[in-house]
């Protein structure tokens, strides 16, 4: 069964963060798209109220262009907020106690 946020229609916003590029109020819960160190690693992590959810290297239809340069950036405040609990997750597998430590993909 495919999980469900992958029918769901994001309006990203910018963060302002290097590593969490973009988020979107869907439903009343904050998602934030990880970048990561493709090809080595899957291309996004998805986080959602800051639990990873899943990994995915392209993003539905639906979901738009997450790096739409046009999209407007979040408050820094509200981009703090959200990125708070998972601002330590930056590296690849950090967020299910694995993370990378491989100097040229993720160092």
């Amino acid at each position: 069964m495919a999980p469900p946020e992958l029918d769901a229609r994001p309006e990203w916003r910018w963060t302002g963060n290097s590593h969490f590029l973009v988020a979107a109020l869907v439903d009343g819960r904050w998602w934030v798209l990880r970048m990561n160190s493709f090809p080595d690693h899957a291309l996004w992590t998805l986080f959602v109220d800051g639990v990873v959810r899943f990994d995915i290297d392209d993003v539905p239809s639906t979901w738009g262009q997450p790096l739409d340069r046009s999209a407007p950036t979040l408050e820094s405040g509200i981009a703090e907020e959200i990125l708070a609990p998972i601002e330590g997750l930056v590296a690849y597998g950090s967020e299910v106690g694995r993370p990378c430590d491989d100097p040229f993909c993720c160092g």
